[in-house]
């Protein structure tokens, strides 16, 4: 009997973390869809932490330095950010569902070849494929989660999926970094090419394709997730179903925020070509400010992602499994500014602050500004760690503002190539950084291992990198100061534009 409740005892625990979880998000039904679309950016950002990770073993192994390291990040995001723009045109036009799963079992098959590439050449040119494979992620994402959740508690919901990318950099900085330090650097490819496909095998059991404009949109409580193929047999005559006013869209009005002429939309743009597209989506000043900060955002994390490790054993000291064990540690921040701020926007716009968004995420980034500055010129641990903790909770934290925001300003039909063009610009400063920041450590003093010149007051001291990063400040504080002066303004108007095309284009439908 004892032995039965003790064995009962894990499932009873995990029917309560469900239920608890479950009721956080709003329902079974957007519980499954959150855990998936966060566990589809968990794989990217492991990709990226692992090599970070594993660069001691590979630095050994393949017999190169940090700015071959910061290559194979490159190489992958950089083919990523030329093949964003066909996801996008494809995201707005076919079923976005199986076509994630094409673009993660492609992945998987990638990864695996990495983890058997014979040398460093071979997995570079592994790393191009896979980069290809996953350069989907982004406008797949967008466009499903604008079509499922409503714009009230888009900041909210996009907090929850972009804890993925928390949980993937966690991932790959403490078990793919120890799995490479125990065994190999190959194991770490292994291990994720059989998860990225298990969760292949989970949407394609779990996630169906959801109707377009906001007809498949999860209620609190929801059970089921209704699909394109439910909501056409729902309708009656010819009439298209319509999703029901948002408090976006009621907040706009009530504020009598005129529309850009010029730029509202009086029918679908589904035929449209890509340099229209490309055109129409930079002609939204708030969306291009958008794009510039939350791309300068990732360009910094990219870099100190790969380097993190490396740093961290160079100024503190720390063995492999210490320093991966700290920044999970700090990574923790990431999650908990993802989950305050995403909020934080929502419960604003109820309020009747319409540019909440583009605020938050500004006063986000300029928070971590400040907070890495002393973080950095510190040598003690016991001031740097909280200190980067709060830094890293300011830079997550502006992402879940920025992409609701994102598809705010944008007429639904639009949301997968406007991110395609995001991305493109987003996965070309992630691909730069790695190499960049690999670069500039190298040109300021630090060593091809990344730890600097040795002196008998600080022996692992990393001159390099401590300075690097220091430098690569700049951008953030870019970031904040474009969307506290420009996006704050810009955005209220550009929202009534996109509300108005919305209209216009529903009525063209009828």
């Amino acid at each position: 009997m004892a032995d039965q409740q003790h064995r009962g005892r894990p499932a009873k625990v995990a029917a309560r973390v469900q239920g608890r979880a479950e009721r956080i998000v709003g329902g079974a039904a957007r519980l499954k869809v959150v855990l998936l679309l966060a566990a589809v950016l968990s794989l990217t950002t492991a990709d990226l932490s692992t090599i970070g990770a594993t660069a001691p073993q590979l630095e050994r192994a393949l017999h190169i330095n940090n700015t071959d390291i910061g290559l194979l990040v490159t190489a992958s995001s950089g083919i990523g950010a030329l093949t964003t723009i066909p996801f996008g045109m494809l995201a707005d036009r076919v079923r976005r569902v199986r076509l994630l799963l094409i673009s993660i079992v492609v992945w998987s098959v990638m990864v695996a070849a990495c983890a058997a590439a014979p040398s460093y050449s071979w997995l570079l040119v592994f790393r191009l494929l896979l980069g290809a494979a996953i350069a989907g992620a982004s406008p797949l994402i967008a466009s499903l989660t604008g079509d499922l959740f409503e714009p009230s508690e888009r900041g909210r919901i996009y907090g929850y999926i972009l804890s993925g990318e928390l949980v993937g950099a966690g991932f790959g900085l403490l078990i793919c970094g120890d799995l490479s330090a125990a065994v190999s650097w190959r194991a770490p490819f292994a291990l994720m090419a059989a998860l990225g496909l298990g969760l292949a095998w989970a949407i394609r059991g779990v996630l169906p394709e959801p109707a377009r404009g906001g007809a498949s949109r999860l209620a609190v409580g929801a059970t089921e997730i209704p699909t394109a193929q439910d909501v056409a047999h729902s309708q009656h005559g010819d009439d298209p179903v319509v999703a029901k006013e948002t408090v976006l869209d009621k907040e706009v009005r009530r504020a009598h925020i005129p529309p850009h002429e010029g730029l509202q939309l009086r029918e679908a743009p589904d035929h449209r070509s890509i340099w229209w597209a490309i055109r129409y989506v930079l002609s939204v000043r708030t969306n291009v400010v958008l794009i510039i900060a939350s791309s300068l955002g990732y360009f910094f994390l990219s870099g100190m992602q790969t380097y993190a490790i490396l740093f961290a054993r160079g100024r503190f000291g720390l063995d492999q499994n210490q320093a991966s064990l700290m920044l999970v540690l700090i990574g923790g921040g990431s999650v908990v500014g993802l989950l305050i701020a995403g909020r934080l926007s929502d419960s604003l716009i109820e309020r009747h602050h319409v540019a909440a968004r583009p605020l938050v995420a500004a006063c986000a980034f300029l928070l971590a500004v400040v907070l890495f500055v002393p973080a950095l010129l510190t040598t003690s641990l016991l001031i740097a760690f909280p200190l980067i903790f709060l830094g890293i909770m300011g830079i997550g934290g502006a992402n879940p503002p920025l992409d609701a925001a994102r598809l705010d300003i944008m007429p639904s039909p639009l949301w997968g190539r406007a991110e395609s063009i995001r991305s493109v610009l987003r996965k070309a400063l992630e691909a730069g950084a790695p190499l960049l920041f690999g670069w500039v450590s190298t040109q300021l003093g630090g060593s091809g291992g990344g730890f600097g010149h040795p002196n008998a007051a600080q022996p692992y001291h990393a001159i390099g990198l401590d300075r690097t990063l220091l430098i690569m400040l700049i951008p953030l504080a870019v970031s904040g100061l474009l969307l506290l002066f420009v996006g704050r303004r810009t955005y209220p108007r550009d929202v009534a534009t996109a509300v108005a095309s919305e209209d216009a284009i529903r009525h063209k439908a009828r």
